[in-house]
C-alpha cells in the first residue's frame, strides 16, 4: 500500500517539477525584480595572453620568452538595488505607458466584440443542415492553428503598400497610425473568430431540438427565438468566451511584433510591447516587470468580477 502511494507521487513529481520551474519560480523572481532596480554594466579590460603556435604551444621571442598579445575582455556586471514602490509608482506618471494602456484599450473594444458577434453568427449558420458541413468546419478553424509571429509577417505581405495583394485599395495598411492598429485588428480577427465559432457551436448544438420546437409551436419568430431563447441560454458560454478573448487580447504582441514593430511611430505598441521594450531592448528590468505585475492585476479583477456576475445570475 505504501509503496502504491509513493508511485502515485512519483508519477504526480513530473508536473509539480514543470509548475514549480515554468509557473512559481518565475512568478517569484519577476516579483522580486519589480522592487528592485537592475543595472548592467559592461566592463572593458585589456589583457594579455600569449601567442600559441597551430600545436598549441606557447610562441617564443628572441630571448627565449613567451610572446604575449593584448586581448580586449568584456565582462557584464548585473547589479541589483531594493527600491520598493518606485516602479509602481511609475506606472501612474509614465505618458508612454499610458499611450501603450490606450492602444490597447482601442484594440480590444475593436477586436474582441467584433470576434464573438462574427463567431455567433456563422455558428448559427453552422448549426443546421449544410452539405459539407463537416469539412467547411475542419476548414474554419484552421486558422486558430496558425504561428501569430508568422501569420503577422504573411500579413505584412498582404498588406504591402507597393505592390502587395490590397494594394489596389490605395489604403495605407501599415503607414497611417489609424490604419495600421485597424490592420493589427483585422489578423487577430482573423485567427481569433474561429475559436468563438467553435465554442458558439457545440453551445448552440446542445440546446434541446424540444425547446425550441416548443417556441417555434408558442408562436415565436425567428428574432424571438435568438433573443429570448438562445442568448439567454448561452450567456454562461458568452461569458466564458468574452473573458478568455479579453484576457488573451490584452496582452497582444506578437502581431504587431511582426506586422508592424510597433509603428508608425507608437500607433501599434501594445502594453506587452512595451513592457518587452523596455525590458529586453532597454534593460529596465525592474520596471519591465512591475508592467507586467500592473496588466496580471486588472485581468485578475476583470475576470473576478465577471464571475461575480455569473455566480449572481446562475448561483
Amino acid at each position: 500500500m505504501r509503496w502504491t502511494s509513493r508511485v502515485r507521487f512519483l508519477f504526480l513529481a513530473p508536473a509539480v517539477v514543470w509548475v514549480l520551474l515554468f509557473t512559481i519560480f518565475p512568478l517569484g523572481y519577476s516579483l522580486f525584480i519589480a522592487f528592485n532596480k537592475i543595472d548592467q554594466a559592461t566592463q572593458v579590460e585589456r589583457v594579455k595572453e600569449p601567442v600559441l603556435d597551430e600545436a598549441g604551444q606557447p610562441v617564443l621571442d628572441s630571448k627565449g620568452q613567451p610572446r604575449t598579445k593584448n586581448v580586449v575582455v568584456r565582462n557584464t556586471v548585473t547589479t541589483t538595488e531594493f527600491v520598493g514602490l518606485t516602479n509602481f509608482k511609475r506606472l501612474f506618471t509614465d505618458p508612454q505607458l499610458h499611450e501603450a494602456i490606450k492602444v490597447t484599450l482601442v484594440f480590444v473594444l475593436v477586436a474582441v466584440p467584433i470576434e464573438l458577434c462574427l463567431g455567433f453568427l456563422i455558428a448559427l449558420l453552422f448549426n443546421r443542415p449544410l452539405m459539407g458541413r463537416s469539412t467547411l468546419r475542419a476548414i474554419m478553424i484552421l486558422p486558430i492553428f496558425a504561428t501569430p509571429i508568422a501569420m503577422g509577417y504573411s500579413f505584412f505581405t498582404i498588406f504591402y503598400e507597393e505592390g502587395g495583394p490590397l494594394a489596389f485599395t490605395g489604403i495605407p495598411w501599415l503607414s497611417n497610425p489609424n490604419w495600421a492598429l485597424f490592420s493589427v485588428a483585422l489578423v487577430d480577427i482573423w485567427q481569433w473568430t474561429p475559436f468563438c465559432f467553435l465554442v458558439f457551436l457545440a453551445a448552440l448544438q446542445g440546446v434541446p431540438d424540444e425547446l425550441l420546437e416548443a417556441a417555434r409551436i408558442d408562436g415565436a419568430s425567428g428574432p424571438d427565438i435568438l433573443f429570448r431563447v438562445l442568448l439567454p441560454l448561452l450567456q454562461p458560454t458568452i461569458i466564458i468566451v468574452l473573458l478568455l478573448r479579453i484576457a488573451e487580447a490584452v496582452k497582444l504582441f506578437d502581431i504587431p511584433f511582426a506586422l508592424t514593430g510597433g509603428g508608425p511611430g507608437t500607433a501599434t505598441q501594445s502594453y506587452s510591447f512595451l513592457a518587452f521594450r523596455t525590458g529586453l531592448r532597454f534593460f529596465d528590468l525592474g520596471y519591465a516587470s512591475a508592467m507586467a505585475y500592473g496588466l496580471l492585476a486588472v485581468v485578475m479583477v476583470v475576470v473576478l468580477l465577471f464571475f461575480r456576475r455569473l455566480r449572481q445570475s446562475y448561483g
